[in-house]
């Protein structure tokens, strides 16, 4: 067996080996993306939950005082002093909701092409949607 064109060959070996050098860069660089986006989605949690920590520890801080406890009392569970007279102040009912106008138009999803589809591939972008 004898080959009669032996660059085409070596051609078809060439993308060969290109294609499977491609293809095992592609899928690290997706998995160092989408740790990428874990880490910056902890990050942004954490900040969030590090507030709303901040907020509570100000409300326990705020409530180991006799104002705060006396000023929670009269407002929450309407207590009063003696020889004081309390007041309550009713809110007007509410009136109903007119209902809202109807659109015609619907919000479709952008079609995309083949070649935004297998950029958004190799750069990860088809990971957030």
């Amino acid at each position: 067996m004898s080959l009669r064109r032996p660059g085409a060959a070596m051609t078809a070996l060439l993308f060969l080996v290109l294609g499977a050098a491609f293809l095992t860069q592609v899928v690290p660089y997706r998995q160092i993306l989408d740790s990428e986006r874990q880490v910056n989605s902890a990050r942004a949690q954490l900040e969030s939950l590090t507030s709303e920590n901040q907020a509570l520890q100000a409300d326990v801080d705020a409530l180991s005082t006799d104002a705060e406890v006396e000023k929670l009392a009269r407002e929450k569970l309407g207590y009063v002093r003696p020889g004081e007279t309390a007041y309550v102040v009713l809110d007007p009912p509410a009136e109903e909701a007119a209902p809202l106008p109807q659109t015609d138009a619907l919000d479709l999803p952008e079609e995309k092409t083949w070649v935004d589809a297998v950029w958004d591939f190799l750069t990860g972008a088809d990971v957030d949607s």
